[in-house]
C-alpha cells in the first residue's frame, strides 16, 4: 500500500523543493503575503526581482500603508492586473488602522481584508504559522485535477468544491509551511500544464489520470472567452525640455490609477480633451498590447509641442522628465513607448 501522499510529497520536497525563495527567508505573515499576491498569474522568475525591489522600498505594512499610491503602482508596472496594488495598498490600511500593523494568521481575518480569497489566506497562514491549510493555486488545482482525475474546467463552482474537499483529504499533520511549498513545487516543477514530467513524481503511483493514461485531459481547458478589440490613438506630447504630458487614470478600468498618454479616438479629439492644438506631428509604428480580455492596437502621435504653458497641468497632469517617470506607475506598453523614445527610436 501506498505511504499517504503528504508523506511522499514531503520526502521529495526535502530532495527537490525550493528552499531558498526570497520570501521564505524569513516566512513572514507580511513577506508571504506579498510573494502570494504577486505569484498570482505570475511565474516566480518574474516575481523575485519585483519582490526584492517590494521590499527594499516597503519593509513592513506600516511603511507600505504610509506610502503614496503612485510610489506602489510604480513598484508594480509591469505586472499587470494593477488591482492587486492597489488592494495591498488598502489592506495594509487596514491592518495598520485596525490591527495595530500586524498582519493576521488565521483564515477568516484575512479574508476579510481586500484583495486575499480563501487559498490566498491560507497560504499565508500554512507558509507563516506553519499550520497545515489546504491551497488551490494554478499549480495545485492542476496536480489535484490530474491526481484525483476530476473533469471540468477548474474555475467552475462545482468543480471547485471537488477541488477543496481533494486538497483537505491530503493535508499533513505537521510541516504545513513546507507542504505548501511542496505541492506548489510539484505543480511548477514536474505536473507541468505541458509535458508533465510523470517519472519523476513522487505521488505518480496512485496518480488516476496517469493510470488511466489520460493526463493530457486534466485540467479541462477553460471555456474560450470572446476577446474584445480596440483601437486608441495615443499622444506624446514633448515640450522643449524633453519632458512629456502624462494624465492619471481613473481608478477604476484599464490600468485603473496608473499615469499614461492621453489617450482617444484620433489625434484631434486627444487634443481637444486636453484643452490645445497639437503643431506638427508624426505618426508612429502601431503597437499591439494583449490583455486578459481585450486586443489594444496603439496608435501612437509623437508632437514636440515647444513651450508647455498652453496646457492646463493639475495633480492629475504634468509634464515629467524621464527620471520623474521612473518613480510614477505606467503601463507596460506606455513605459516600453518612453523608453524608445529615451533612447532616440523616433528622431
Amino acid at each position: 500500500m501506498a505511504k499517504p501522499f503528504a508523506e511522499r510529497l514531503l520526502a521529495w520536497y526535502d530532495d527537490h523543493g525550493r528552499k531558498d525563495l526570497p520570501w521564505q527567508q524569513p516566512r513572514t505573515p507580511y513577506r508571504v503575503w506579498i510573494s502570494e499576491i504577486m505569484l498570482q498569474q505570475t511565474q516566480v522568475a518574474t516575481v523575485i526581482p519585483y519582490f526584492e525591489r517590494w521590499m527594499a522600498s516597503f519593509p513592513d505594512v506600516t511603511t507600505l500603508a504610509a506610502a503614496p499610491q503612485d510610489d506602489i503602482l510604480a513598484h508594480w508596472s509591469g505586472l499587470g492586473y494593477y488591482a492587486r496594488a492597489r488592494n495591498i495598498h488598502k489592506a495594509a490600511t487596514t491592518c495598520v488602522s485596525e490591527n495595530g500593523g500586524e498582519i493576521p494568521t488565521n483564515p477568516e481575518a484575512l479574508t476579510a481584508l481586500p484583495g486575499i480569497g480563501p487559498s490566498t489566506a491560507n497560504a499565508i497562514v500554512s507558509q507563516a504559522t506553519d499550520r497545515p491549510a489546504a491551497v488551490l493555486d494554478g499549480n495545485v488545482r492542476r496536480v489535484l485535477a490530474r491526481h484525483s482525475a476530476i473533469p471540468g474546467w477548474i474555475g467552475s463552482s462545482s468543480v471547485q468544491k471537488k477541488l477543496w474537499k481533494a486538497a483537505e483529504e491530503r493535508l499533513p499533520e505537521t510541516r504545513g509551511a513546507d507542504y505548501t511549498q511542496a505541492v506548489m513545487d510539484l505543480g511548477a516543477l514536474l505536473c507541468t500544464r505541458s509535458k508533465p514530467v510523470c517519472g519523476d513524481c513522487p505521488v505518480s503511483s496512485d496518480c488516476r489520470a496517469l493510470l488511466d493514461n489520460s493526463v493530457d485531459l486534466f485540467p479541462s481547458p477553460k471555456p474560450r472567452a470572446r476577446v474584445g478589440e480596440k483601437s486608441i490613438c495615443m499622444l506624446i506630447l514633448r515640450d522643449d525640455r524633453g519632458r512629456v504630458l502624462l494624465e492619471k487614470r481613473p481608478g477604476a478600468g484599464i490600468w485603473g490609477g496608473l499615469w499614461s498618454l492621453p489617450e482617444g479616438e484620433e489625434p484631434a479629439a486627444v487634443s481637444a480633451s486636453i484643452g490645445i492644438r497639437i503643431g506638427p506631428s508624426v505618426s508612429l509604428p502601431p503597437v499591439q498590447h494583449r490583455l486578459s480580455h481585450l486586443k489594444l492596437d496603439i496608435r501612437p502621435v509623437l508632437s514636440n509641442q515647444g513651450h508647455p504653458a498652453q496646457v492646463q497641468c493639475s495633480t492629475e497632469r504634468g509634464w515629467f522628465d524621464r527620471e520623474q517617470q521612473k518613480s510614477l506607475g505606467l503601463p507596460k506598453p506606455v513605459s516600453d513607448l518612453l523608453d524608445r523614445l529615451d533612447n532616440g527610436e523616433f528622431e
